[in-house]
């Protein structure tokens, strides 16, 4: 079955009620999407392929095995899901989409992935995104709860470090597979920063850093030093941390 949105073409194997949501749901990202990054690309229609249900997207799944969703140009592939937060595989995805259809972009990975997540991982109320506010039911939202912090404020998860600013943004660090939850919450908190924190001061640059990709240069140029940045982004992710019941590291 197909379906079309204003902006999307879903090719749907789900049922008419769970393709109508994701429709809303997606449809609630683009606006968002558009009044925060904008768009210089196609203007859609975005192509969507929604699986009946886990076991029909893992069966036909050609991601990682454990992908809940995934991108590949020009189809974003996902399944209806449950819970308090059903949509967020697919809109991370779609965030993909979006980021390389509609603007015109290929951030470095670091800033790919953190876009995906803050988009992503925001509360869905009402037919809208609510951006920068988490969902405590979104990946990897979930996680903050677990994090603890050492005596200088480092944070770990996992009994592992989260890698630093530099291996972040320069992709330097340890091998992602190892360390898969780690890096998707410092990658999100890292981006929730630059987006959100101290009153949004950092969105503009964070913006402009963007469109050059997330480019290690541009980063230090337009948002500052890795050593000043770093303990900055850990104390605000020690409070979102805290907002989830985070305990400290003994």
């Amino acid at each position: 079955m197909a379906s079309r949105t204003p902006h999307f073409l879903i090719h749907s194997a789900a049922n008419p009620q769970q393709t109508a949501a994701v429709g809303m749901a997606v449809e609630a990202l683009h606006r968002s999407y558009a009044m925060t990054v904008g768009q210089r690309g196609t203007a859609g229609p975005f192509q969507l392929v929604l699986y009946r249900d886990q076991v029909d997207f893992k069966a036909h799944n050609r991601s990682s095995p454990w992908a809940e969703a995934y991108y590949r140009r020009p189809y974003a592939f996902a399944y209806p899901g449950e819970g308090d937060a059903p949509h967020q595989w697919m809109l991370h995805e779609v965030t993909h989409q979006l980021l390389a259809e509609a603007s015109g972009l290929s951030p470095r990975r670091w800033m790919n992935e953190g876009m995906a997540c803050y988009f992503g991982a925001s509360r869905l109320s009402g037919g809208t995104l609510q951006v920068g506010t988490p969902d405590p039911a979104g990946y990897p939202v979930w996680w903050l709860s677990e994090l603890r912090f050492d005596s200088a404020g480092r944070p770990r998860l996992e009994n592992a470090p989260l890698p630093t600013l530099q291996q972040l943004v320069e992709d330097s660090g340890p091998p992602v597979a190892a360390h898969v939850n780690g890096y998707y919450l410092a990658w999100w908190s890292l981006v929730h920063f630059l987006m959100e924190g101290d009153d949004q001061a950092h969105r503009r640059q964070a913006l402009l850093l963007l469109h050059r990709r997330g480019d290690p240069a541009a980063f230090q140029q337009l948002i500052g030093s890795y050593a000043e940045f770093e303990p900055r982004w850990h104390q605000h992710l020690r409070a979102l941390a805290r907002s989830q019941g985070e305990r400290e590291l003994h």
